[in-house]
Parts: C-alpha cells; sequence; structure tokens
C-alpha cells in the first residue's frame, strides 16, 4: 500500500474522513487515466492545446497524491503551453505515465476497485 502514490495529504484534505478519502481515490481513478492517454495522444500528434489541457488537469491530482512526477508533468504542460516545437518531453511524458500507471494499479488493489 502506498508505494506509488501516498494519502498522507489526501487524509488531510479529507480530515481524516475515510469515505472522502475512498472517493477521491475513485475520482482519480476515473479522471487521471483518460487525461493521461489525452496528453499522450497529443503529445505523439504534437497537439500542443490539448498537450496543456490535459496536463494542467491531471497537476492537482497528481501533486495532491504524490506520484513524485510533478515537475515532469509541468515540463510536458509547458512543452504544450508554450509550443516547444524544437524540444523533446517525450521522457518526461513517460515518466508521468508510467507514475500514473502504476498509482492507478495500486489504488484499485489497495481500495478494492
Amino acid at each position: 500500500m502506498e508505494q506509488h502514490y501516498k494519502l498522507y495529504r489526501v487524509r488531510e484534505l479529507a480530515d481524516n474522513d475515510e469515505d472522502f478519502v475512498a472517493a477521491l481515490a475513485v475520482a482519480f481513478l476515473e479522471e487521471v487515466p483518460v487525461d493521461a492517454e489525452r496528453l499522450k495522444k497529443a503529445v505523439a500528434e504534437q497537439d500542443y492545446y490539448n498537450a496543456y489541457q490535459a496536463a494542467h488537469k491531471m497537476k492537482p491530482t497528481v501533486d495532491l497524491f504524490e506520484l513524485g512526477v510533478l515537475q515532469d508533468l509541468i515540463v510536458v504542460q509547458d512543452w504544450g503551453k508554450f509550443e516547444k516545437s524544437g524540444e523533446d518531453c517525450n521522457k518526461e511524458l513517460e515518466l508521468v505515465l508510467s507514475a500514473v500507471e502504476k498509482a492507478t494499479a495500486e489504488l484499485k488493489e489497495d481500495f478494492n476497485i
């Protein structure tokens, strides 16, 4: 439990209400993997707008669950925001996608979802 994510800040936000913690975990599972796929597709297609939008939407949740890739996500977000066509953000993207995948699998197991 909590190898690829941390619940400290989630519990703090939820004031230790475990039902609310579980609801936040469900929200993570419903939104973040979808946004991660959108981000992956946008970067592959050099769709700066959607890359920025997806990364920006993911940031608060990635930060709250402390996936450890916030700075990498910001690199990808800025790639989209500033249309950095001469730069490659694939290394950072892979780190983000891997962290999301691991946290998703672990959350499903930990919360029996």
